[in-house]
């Protein structure tokens, strides 16, 4: 796991170069394993297997030779050092937004005086967090770390809110698993100055009232493509990093070639890569990796490097056979000559709940969990950089609240194709000729409800929730229950009447909180886009390989920005995510797909998900016996034990709240079995995070 740390304080200088702080007996604290990047007297650390060009840093001098100002970019961005020394001088006048409009994934620090500015990303890929700590403040890019630094204990009240109500920030808050941590939001910045701080966003706001002007499709489309090809372009421009030295090869093994081996051993491939599932948004990946035009030193103008092949990784998954129309996508799509296809094949062994008594403490719980093992194999053979198409969906395509939005804009007709669509995803009954009137008459409600209205309607239905939150439904249900403010996750019908009596009271007190309001669909689908997010950060980190990078350009700002400016009537037409790569691969030289591309998905997680459960019953059913979860006042351990077993059975449970479930109780294990901190040095905190690793049995919880 790769952060970076500061800390900025009222006192000019700590006495010893590189400690993030002293008492006055002058004992010190330093992170584990940390570069120090600037010192006193408000020094910063990269923490972790940082790759030498992912930290840049730029510094203007002033008179006497000192550092008037600097600025430190950490992460995969294509910059000049000329750009950074611009982008230094426009946040020196306050222009923040200039910093996070360069293609890639970073975060940026600025150091101005006295003045400490961290910009966070618009997704929320790559999050800010911070504490109060020795009359000051720190911040770093991971919670965990702050949580050592301050001995916290767990805050039970998030977890709750996390598991009842995973998409609404509002019940989130600010907060994290740890008390005393908080989180910036996606598109702010913090800025501190000698030890004050000041939550900042940079992003406009659009009215309420009146819609923001929008581009035409052609243009809107357009700048997708611009911002997708510079985002695949900063990668592919940076410099290449060989994996490190690991254990010998130990020769044939029969059956297995040298990649099957090197991935084995746990070593990536040196070179480019992408996942290929015969989706539209990896495809495009793969595609303008393997021939973008205009690389310098490449063949023709053409391909990944001279004479380089892109590699191609699909995962083929044994125990179903709902993927095949995919796999024989991905296969049309790796006969071009520039990708190297290799198919991994995976059975049991990958399925979800596969390796519970494996895997690495994350910063924060997250659904991911139970399904690193299998994102892990695949990645084993992939490339040292590699390209994943996460985020596609919830950047591109329409979350079911935008069509309040377009009620509210007068455009009634752009709701007859997703109405149609979602009739015609019902089987023929009675039941599908309502349909669009259904959706349309929540639509309308959703429209006509105010913000605060919304959220004490949502704190008066949540403690309720366990008792009746519908199971997995059709299209259109999902989409009806999409159609609100806020809505319980699908773990909340296992969660106690106390715990959702908490988060309703969390949710009461957001309603009458001043707050800038956005349009419901507006907020609904950045609140979605923020939760994907997190949860990537999450997946990096628990299958994480080492040397390996993996790349989400669909979450860099850039593209995030250009997304959102295309047309409400556009986002929400069916097939519109594929129709807009479609025409970003044709903009780039791209024509010939393979029949059926941006076809979508089957259902086939469900049934995964559902053979994994079963597979690993006695497991789980030893990981809920005397759960962690129980002893915070969160769950009643036999009804989630009567609910996996009923799962495996058959029974139409919603799977994603028992994996979520599943999931923290796992990462609850982990963090109260870890040893050693993050911190080190004379006046080291003599604890770690959650006071030693003890949870509180039966804690009431706090408001």
């Amino acid at each position: 796991m790769r952060w970076l740390v500061g800390w900025s304080s009222i006192a000019a200088s700590f006495g010893t170069a590189g400690a993030i702080g002293a008492t006055d007996e002058g004992r010190t604290v330093h992170p584990v394993g940390s570069q120090l990047l600037w010192g006193d007297p408000d020094p910063l650390w990269a923490v972790g297997d940082w790759r030498p060009d992912e930290i840049r840093i730029s510094t203007v001098e002033n008179a006497e030779g000192a550092p008037a100002a600097r600025l430190a970019v950490l992460g995969c961005c294509s910059v000049t050092d000329e750009q950074l020394r611009l982008g230094l001088l426009a946040a020196r006048g306050g222009a923040l937004r200039h910093l996070t409009t360069w293609p890639g994934s970073y975060t940026a620090v600025v150091q101005i005086g006295r003045r400490i500015t961290v910009v966070g990303d618009l997704a929320g890929a790559r999050p800010v967090f911070y504490t109060p700590w020795a009359s000051g403040t720190a911040y770093a890019t991971a919670a965990l770390p702050l949580a050592d630094l301050i001995e916290a204990q767990l805050d039970i009240g998030h977890l709750a809110a996390l598991l009842a109500c995973p998409e609404t920030p509002e019940a989130l808050r600010d907060g994290t698993p740890y008390v005393g941590v908080k989180r910036i939001p996606p598109g702010h910045a913090l800025i501190l100055r000698e030890g004050s701080r000041e939550i900042t966003g940079y992003e406009p706001v659009a009215s309420l009232a009146v819609a923001a002007p929008q581009l035409d499709p052609v243009s809107a489309v357009d700048g997708v493509r611009d911002a997708l090809v510079e985002a695949v372009r900063a990668r592919l421009t940076a410099p290449r990093h060989a994996p490190e030295t690991l254990p010998p090869d130990p020769g044939p093994v029969p059956g297995m070639g040298p990649a099957e081996r090197r991935a084995a051993r746990g070593a990536p491939v040196p070179g480019i890569g992408a996942d290929l599932s015969g989706g539209s948004a990896s495809a495009t990946l793969a595609l303008l990796a393997a021939g973008l035009p205009g690389l310098p030193g490449t063949l023709l103008g053409h391909g990944t490097g001279a004479g380089e092949r892109l590699l191609a990784v699909t995962f083929n998954d044994l125990t179903t056979h709902d993927h095949a129309d995919e796999l024989e996508r991905a296969a049309v799509i790796a006969a071009n000559p520039r990708l190297h296809h290799v198919v991994v094949a995976a059975g049991e062994e990958a399925l979800p709940y596969a390796g519970l008594d494996t895997g690495p403490l994350t910063d924060e719980p997250g659904p991911s969990l139970i399904v690193s093992e299998r994102h892990r194999r695949r990645l084993a053979a992939g490339s040292a950089d590699h390209f994943v198409g996460d985020g596609a969906r919830q950047v591109l395509d329409a979350h079911p609240a935008r069509l309040a939005d377009l009620l509210m804009d007068r455009r009634r007709r752009h709701l007859l194709r997703p109405v149609v669509a979602l009739a015609r995803a019902e089987r023929a009954s009675a039941h599908s000729l309502f349909v669009p009137l259904a959706v349309y008459r929540a639509a309308r409600r959703l429209a006509r409800t105010s913000y605060r209205t919304g959220l004490e309607a949502a704190a008066v239905r949540l403690p309720d929730a366990n008792r009746h939150t519908p199971g997995p439904g059709t299209p259109a249900d999902a989409s009806l229950a999409a159609l609100t403010w806020s809505r319980p996750g699908p773990a909340a019908r296992w969660l106690t009447g106390e715990a959702l009596a908490e988060v309703a009271v969390r949710l009461q007190e957001a309603a009458i909180r001043p707050t800038s309001v956005q349009r419901p669909g507006e907020a609904r689908a950045r609140a979605a886009l923020a939760r994907h997010a997190a949860d990537h950060r999450i997946l990096e980190q628990a299958a994480e390989i080492r040397s390996q990078r993996l790349h989400a350009p669909f979450l860099d700002n850039q593209v995030v920005r250009a997304a959102r400016a295309l047309p409400e009537s556009l986002r929400v037409q069916p097939g519109a995510r594929a129709a807009i790569l479609r025409r970003v691969l044709a903009g780039t030289g791209i024509h010939e797909l393979p029949p059926g591309w941006g076809t979508p998905s089957p259902a086939g997680s469900t049934a995964v998900g559902r053979t994994g459960l079963r597979a690993a019953l006695p497991d789980l059913m030893a990981l809920f016996d005397a759960p962690l979860l129980a002893d915070a006042g969160l769950i009643e351990a036999r009804v989630v034990r009567k609910a996996l077993r009923a799962a495996s059975e058959g029974e139409p449970l919603p799977l994603d709240g028992l994996a979520d479930l599943a999931a923290t109780e796992l990462w609850l294990r982990r963090l109260v079995s870890r040893r050693g901190t993050c911190w080190t040095g004379t006046a080291a905190p003599r604890q770690r995070a959650v006071a030693g690793g003890v949870v509180p049995a039966r804690r009431t919880l706090q408001r």
